[in-house]
Order: C-alpha cells, then structure tokens, then sequence
C-alpha cells in the first residue's frame, strides 16, 4: 500500500522526534503493509515551518538510513500545507511548497474550526496553477462535521479528500468515526491515508482501515482508493465517484 500523508521525518514538526523514532515508524509501516509513504510535515500551521529544500535533503537521509537499516520503505516528499494568507504567492515562487512527490496533488489542511472564508478563490487560483488540493482530514474539521455537504462543495469546486485511517476505526472518538463513515458512504473521499506521528498513540493503521472498507464498501472501494494513491505519487488522474448528492442552496452563499 501506498500511504500519502505521515509525520515520519525526524524531528521536523509533532511528528517522529528522532531518527530512530523515525525507524521504529517504517517498520511499522511495512508491518501495515506500507510500501512508499509521503513524507508530509506540518507548513505554516502556526507551530512549524518546514520548506522545499529542507525537506527534500531530509527525505534524503531518511532513505539513505532506510537502505543502512535494511527497511524495505521508500519515503518520497510532500508537505502538509496549513492554508495561509500567502499559499499562492509561495507557489508561484517555486521555492518553499512541495506537492506530494513532485506531483500535481497538494496536501491542504484546514484550521479544525471551520473552512475558511476565501477557499473558492483559493481552489480557483489552485486551479490555473495545475495544482489539485487534498483537504487533510475533513472529517477532524467542526464545520465540516457539522455540514457534510460543505465537502461536497469543495470538490465541485475541484477539491479531493483524505480521510484518515485512525478516524475510520475509531482511534478520534464516536464523532470523527461517524463523520469519516458518512463522508466515504456518500462517496465524498478519495483517498485514505494514515497521518500517523508515532507508533503508539498516532499509529498507522491502515491495514484496519481497509479492513473497514472491505467490510463496509467492498472490494471495488478498497482498489478504488489503493489505486487512487498510486495516481497521486505517479502524477496521473484521479477517479472520482459520483457523489450522493443531497438538494441543497450552496452553503457558501454567504461567503461569496
């Protein structure tokens, strides 16, 4: 399997706070099930600031120490990227964002509060850059556990989401794992990866997610999202569901 989204670099943000941390991490992840993992530190999230170069040279040590260790995981880069007052200028600077392995496919995190106010601009900027936004966790957000539809929204505006396999099983309480379960039914996620941080209280647990997925969507939706990551890592279209769609007025109507 393919994970797009771990804080597996050492020392870097909440994440792994060592290399041997971070080798304890691999090979959990490859006890999972996990062949190539996105390196994706927190970006401007108001606690971290992880750029381009820095990265990439710590993707690059990790590896190195990957092969020494005999760890058969191949860690590629990418960012979590907080959405920021500046995120498109940065962008088009070229010099301080990454995309998930040098891809399209940008890794966003919303504030847990609520989606913020000038998102369509954003995607639309997004969009004539030939970037496509992963929203983080959608489900761990409150106005997007309060009003599902809002996701909807976001990917008709040209958005995908990852949901987050501790969500799924349970690991953020009864609430998150309703929201996590409502949002794959309604067929409003596109990928499922594990945020993990360590191997004890943010494990990976992708395995048991798609468990869940087997279990709860069957066969086609497990392919569905494995090959959905292999797309993002290779730079390639992702597929998307038809969503179930509710009638609604657009819930952004205020904010236009």
């Amino acid at each position: 399997m393919i994970d797009i989204h771990s804080h597996i670099l050492p020392g870097a943000d909440d994440g792994s706070p060592s290399l041997e941390g971070s080798l304890e991490m691999a090979r959990a992840a490859v006890s999972d099930g996990i062949q190539i993992i996105a390196a994706t530190p927190h970006h401007k999230d108001g606690y971290f600031v992880n750029e381009k170069i820095a990265i990439l040279k710590a993707v690059e040590q990790l590896n190195d120490a990957l092969r020494q260790a005999d760890i058969p995981l191949m860690v590629v880069p990418g960012q979590e990227v907080r959405h920021y007052e500046s995120l498109i200028e940065d962008l088009y600077d070229g010099s301080r964002l990454l995309t998930i392995n040098n891809s399209k496919y940008l890794l966003l995190e919303f504030p847990s509060g609520d989606v913020p106010s000038n998102i369509q601009d954003t995607l639309h900027e997004l969009g004539i850059l030939g970037i496509t936004p992963i929203i983080a966790h959608p489900e761990r957000n409150r106005a997007i556990a309060s009003k599902p539809d809002l996701m909807e929204e976001l990917i008709e505006w040209g958005a995908l989401a990852q949901v987050t396999s501790q969500s799924l099983v349970g690991r953020f309480g009864p609430k998150v794992q309703r929201t996590a379960e409502e949002l794959c039914r309604r067929n409003l996620v596109h990928l499922i990866a594990t945020d993990a941080h360590n191997i004890t209280t943010r494990p990976f647990l992708m395995r048991e997610a798609m468990e869940w997925v087997m279990r709860e969507q069957g066969d086609t939706y497990r392919q569905y999202y494995e090959t959905n990551a292999k797309h993002v890592l290779s730079d390639l279209p992702i597929r998307r569901m038809g969503t179930v769609r509710t009638k609604k007025k657009s819930l952004f109507f205020w904010r236009k």
